[in-house]
């Protein structure tokens, strides 16, 4: 016996060794109780080295864990039930709270998580609760966060996931829903009867102001072109004028004098008694004497 107590020393120890070191991973602390005292930090990560029998590890894991609350049966602020399940992301950010301040801190989250629903939904009127889904969350958020807080655990979000209001209430709510619809469908229908006499009449006033454009165009065509012929008409008189004057200036004074006399000539024919000349008469006897003179040399 004396022989194999060596080996069994040698085991023991190996044992106490094996118990004596931990490894812990990067999301993992070590919670300690040395003779039923916490020490005042959490080991870990990495080697770590506790004292078999005298020390008493506790893993603690700091990933975020995701909280799924069952279907709880809610009173709203105007008394009607209402069943409602979320979800709770929460991670322990103090390992010794978690484990030195609640016993089970999962649980205890989830009975407080059950027990704020109720009082949060009881604030809020129906149509709210179905319509204000984000305001419901933070504030459910803050609230467990109030109190676990004192747990080592950190509450990072709440997310409604089903709200099922009573049968009566789903169908108003379909009830409401298709005569929002109808409602919907006629403005529509309105929206593009309105739209449509729009185009219309924005086409009907565009083609107008075309027309009267065009006849604008036209009277204005017109009027430039009276105004040409008027401009040629009044050149070709004022031509005519200059050739005639041109022409007249041409002839000579005896011509003029012959003129006269065959003027004479046939006002003596005439049976008028009074008669009128625009010319003086010694004048024109001068002109003549000197005509015959000339006639006669």
């Amino acid at each position: 016996m004396d022989g194999y107590l060596p080996y069994i020393l040698l085991v023991l120890a190996l044992i106490a060794l094996y118990y004596s070191i931990l490894v812990l991973p990067e999301y993992q602390r070590l919670v300690v109780l040395r003779l039923g005292r916490a020490l005042p930090q959490a080991k870990g990560p990495g080697l770590v080295i506790v004292i078999p029998i005298i020390d008493t590890p506790i893993r603690v894991d700091l990933r975020e864990r995701i909280m799924e609350i069952p279907k709880q049966t809610c009173i709203t602020r105007d008394n009607a039930p209402i069943s409602i399940d979320f979800l709770i992301y929460l991670q322990i950010v103090d390992p010794l709270a978690s484990v030195v301040n609640v016993q089970n801190v999962f649980q205890a989250t989830e009975g407080l998580a059950t027990t704020t629903l109720r009082a949060v939904i009881g604030d809020i009127a129906l149509d709210d609760v179905l319509s204000k889904r984000d305001e419901i969350n933070q504030k459910l958020r803050v609230k467990l966060d109030e109190v676990t807080h004192r747990w080592g655990v950190q509450v990072n979000a709440v997310e409604i996931k089903e709200i099922l209001p009573p049968a009566e209430v789903q169908e108003s709510m379909t009830k409401q829903m298709a005569a929002e619809r109808n409602r919907r469908a006629m403005v529509t229908e309105a929206e593009g009867t309105k739209q449509a006499q729009i185009l219309r009449a924005e086409g009907e006033k565009t083609a107008r102001i075309l027309e009267a454009e065009a006849q604008k165009e036209s009277l204005i065509l017109q009027a430039e072109a009276q105004r040409q012929a008027q401009l040629l008409a009044a050149e070709g008189y004022a031509l005519a004028l200059q050739k005639i004057n041109e022409a007249a200036s041409q002839l000579s004074q005896n011509a003029l004098t012959l003129q006269y006399l065959e003027t004479l000539k046939n006002l003596g024919q005439s049976t008028s008694t009074k008669w009128v000349i625009p010319m003086e008469i010694l004048g024109l006897a001068q002109q003549i004497g000197t005509l015959v003179r000339g006639r006669a040399s």
